[in-house]
C-alpha cells in the first residue's frame, strides 16, 4: 500500500479541501494517507468525514510557511533540522522512508527549496524542475521547467529532457516519448543562445529528440515532452491559464447575457462545455505537477486546489510510486553520465 503525505496546510483555503481530498483519495485509491499540519485545525475537519475502514493519521506540524517566507527566511525554515512546518515535516517522512510521496498545494518556491535542502538532488542532476502536464490536440505533454529555474545552462535542459522523458514513459504511459526544445522557430538554428547550445547535447543523447518546437507544436501534440528554461516555461504556463480563463468566462458571459434561445442553447451544450472546461483546467484534472530531480517523490498542486484536485494529486503520486519512477530517473541519469 502506497503511503502518501498530504500537506493539510497547503491550499489557499486550508485545511478543508486538503483534508477532504485526502479522504476521497484514501477511499478511492486504497492508499495510506498521512496528514501533516496543525492538528488543532485538521482534526475538526477530519472528524466530519466518513473515515471508516480508511488508513488515515495526523502528524502535528504547528508552524506555517507563507507567501511572505522568502529569501534567507525561507532557506532557514527549509533547512533547519528542527523545522516544524508542514512541508519540512512531510518531506522528512519521505526522506526517512516513512512515506513514499509528498503532495502539497502550498507555496511552490517553498516546496522546491524545502525538497532540495531536505531530500537533495538525484546524482547527476544540477537543478530540479517543475513539470506540469499540458493538454494537447493528441493527448498531453510534459512541459519543464515552468518556474523553478529562470536561468539555465544547456546541461540543465538536457537533464530536464531525460527526467521528463522518463516521467512521460513511466507515469503517462508514453512509449519512447518524443522530446522537443521550445524555441521561436521549428528549424534547427533558431532560438536564443541557450537553445542553440543545448541542441547538440540533445542530438547526441539517447533521447528520442524531435527538434525545435514552437508553442503551437506543443499544443498541437507534436511532442510528448517539451523542454525550456523556467522563465519561458512560466510565461507559457501563465499565458495558457489566462487564455483558458478568458475563453470559459467569455462563453459563460455570452450565455448569461444572451437571448432566450442562447440560454436554451447553453443548457443543451452544458455537458460539452463541461468537457471543454476540464480540458482547459489541467491543473485540477492532473492534480499536481512533479518536482523532478530531487531524491524523492514531491508533487506540487495549485494553491486554488479543491478536494477533487487534491484527490487527483494523490492519484498521480500513487501511480508514480507504483511504477517506481524515481528509480527509473536515477538509472537514466546514471546512464547519461557515462555518455
Amino acid at each position: 500500500m502506497a503511503r502518501i503525505v498530504v500537506d493539510a496546510m497547503g491550499s489557499d483555503n486550508y485545511p478543508t479541501p486538503d483534508v477532504e481530498g485526502a479522504v476521497l483519495a484514501a477511499r478511492e485509491y486504497g492508499v495510506e494517507i498521512i496528514l501533516v499540519g496543525d492538528e488543532a485545525l485538521i482534526k475538526p475537519v477530519l472528524d466530519k468525514q466518513n473515515t471508516i475502514g480508511l488508513k488515515l493519521r495526523i502528524i502535528n506540524a504547528p508552524e506555517l510557511l507563507t507567501m511572505e517566507d522568502k529569501g534567507e527566511k525561507l532557506v532557514l525554515k527549509a533547512r533547519s533540522k528542527d523545522a516544524k512546518n508542514s512541508m519540512a515535516v512531510g518531506i522528512d517522512l519521505v526522506k526517512n522512508g516513512e512515506a513514499d510521496a509528498f503532495v502539497s498545494a502550498g507555496n511552490t518556491g517553498a516546496g522546491m527549496v524545502t525538497a532540495l535542502f531536505r531530500l537533495g538532488r538525484i546524482r547527476g542532476v544540477d537543478r530540479p524542475a517543475l513539470a506540469p502536464i499540458f493538454p494537447t490536440a493528441t493527448g498531453t505533454c510534459v512541459v519543464l521547467d515552468i518556474g523553478a529555474n529562470p536561468d539555465c545552462k544547456p546541461e540543465n535542459l538536457l537533464q530536464f529532457g531525460i527526467l521528463g522523458s522518463i516521467y512521460a514513459e513511466k507515469v503517462r504511459g508514453v512509449n519512447n516519448p518524443k522530446v522537443g526544445l521550445i524555441s521561436n522557430g521549428e528549424e534547427e538554428g533558431k532560438g536564443n543562445e541557450l537553445v542553440k547550445a543545448a541542441t547538440p547535447l540533445f542530438k547526441a543523447s539517447r533521447l528520442n529528440y524531435y527538434g525545435n518546437v514552437e508553442g503551437k507544436e506543443v499544443i498541437g501534440g507534436k511532442v510528448d515532452v517539451a523542454v525550456t528554461d523556467g522563465f519561458t516555461g512560466n510565461v507559457m504556463l501563465k499565458s495558457s491559464e489566462a487564455v483558458a480563463k478568458l475563453i470559459t468566462d467569455r462563453i459563460r458571459e455570452i450565455i448569461k447575457n444572451g437571448s432566450i434561445v442562447t440560454k436554451i442553447g447553453g443548457l443543451l451544450v452544458k455537458p460539452a462545455l463541461g468537457a471543454i472546461k476540464e480540458l482547459l483546467d489541467p491543473a485540477r484534472e492532473q492534480g499536481a505537477a512533479p518536482l523532478l530531480g530531487v531524491s524523492g517523490l514531491v508533487f506540487i498542486s495549485h494553491g486554488r486546489s479543491d478536494a477533487y484536485a487534491i484527490k487527483n494529486a494523490v492519484r498521480v503520486a500513487k501511480h508514480a510510486v507504483d511504477v517506481k519512477v524515481l528509480d527509473a530517473m536515477k538509472s537514466a541519469i546514471e546512464e547519461s553520465l557515462k555518455d
